[in-house]
């Protein structure tokens, strides 16, 4: 087994850990210290912000440290950042059937995406020890991804309930809550008891609903690089640009039909590549070229479909997700 490589140093760990407490600051304090609609324009320029500098600092790790760790960065982003749009999909979900005011949207969004950062960095750390340790785990996780792939491609026009499900009524169960909202407060009182608002219940189906995209994300790009540093970086630049890529497509969702097979066959070629790992050697670029292709070939064929359907005639019922939480 080879020994751990990376080209983190201390100096560039607590730098990236600065800049992305500073940019969270910058964010909460200043951009949206208060409650409001985000437009299209404000997702739009944040979006180009998070992917910008996503680009930037990957520019900077291809000259500092060379073409591997830059090729190794990209193509990780590009599987969290894909991977993320499935997350776009519940989201949308959770919050029309919670009746969540797109005024509040962005503050369940921080606050749920603020605890994923702490629990992915958590589950990279025990991914890369549990690899570094049990190297027979890594053919275990491209198992479970080409698994996860298929069923991916199985169920790809089912449709997510998570309002209903099982973790939802346990919710109901074990916390006091109320359907009245109280502005932008995860907690109430009433009759004198302290309840949860609809926002709190949202914001637990939303990072629940993160940790279970994680446990396919993050074996996914171990079988791009074991450098933690990569592949913390690669997802935390994700994670960030989340939320404005959340107000950016959520009206748009239903017209990306085809994006579930793309993401599927991602899952199962990144699972494939890591089960092969000691056998098939699989240079970075031509990853890149797989993962580019089968996600550009759905996203086209997802826009030529949707041009092709007749007007406002929905192809999953999503085109009414976005518009109850408005209300």
């Amino acid at each position: 087994m080879e020994p751990l490589q990376t080209v983190g140093s201390p100096v560039l760990w607590g730098g990236f850990i600065a800049f992305v407490i500073a940019m969270l600051a910058l964010d909460l304090g200043v951009f949206h210290r208060k409650a409001h609609t985000v437009s299209f324009k404000e997702a739009l320029g944040w979006s180009t912000v998070w992917i910008s500098l996503a680009l930037l600092f990957n520019a900077g790790l291809w000259w500092k440290f060379g073409g591997k760790p830059g090729l190794e960065f990209l193509t990780g982003y590009l599987i969290e950042k894909s991977l993320s749009v499935d997350n776009i999909f519940v989201f949308v979900v959770i919050f029309s059937a919670m009746r969540i005011p797109a005024l509040y949207q962005h503050r369940v969004l921080f606050w749920g995406i603020l605890s994923a950062l702490v629990l992915r960095a958590i589950m990279i750390f025990a991914g890369v020890a549990m690899l570094e340790r049990f190297h027979w785990l890594i053919y275990v996780f491209g198992g479970f991804l080409i698994i996860t792939g298929l069923k991916l491609f199985v169920q790809r026009n089912k449709e997510d309930h998570p309002e209903d499900g099982w973790m939802m009524r346990m919710l109901r169960k074990s916390i006091p809550s109320t359907t009245r909202f109280d502005g932008h407060h995860f907690f109430t009182m009433e009759n004198g008891r302290r309840l949860a608002t609809p926002l709190l219940m949202a914001l637990i189906l939303v990072e629940a609903s993160d940790i279970l995209f994680a446990l396919d994300s993050i074996p996914a790009i171990f079988a791009v690089t074991r450098d933690p540093f990569i592949v913390f970086t690669s997802n935390i630049f994700a994670i960030l640009g989340l939320r404005s890529l959340f107000f950016l497509l959520a009206g748009a969702v239903e017209k990306f039909s085809y994006l579930k097979v793309g993401l599927s066959g991602v899952l199962v070629f990144v699972g494939a590549k890591m089960a092969l790992i000691d056998f098939v050697k699989i240079h970075p670029a031509v990853s890149l070229g797989v993962i580019a292709t089968l996600l550009g070939a759905s996203i086209v064929a997802s826009l030529i479909k949707a041009k092709n359907l007749p007007p406002h005639t929905p192809e999953t019922g999503a085109d009414t997700l976005v518009k109850p939480s408005e209300s």
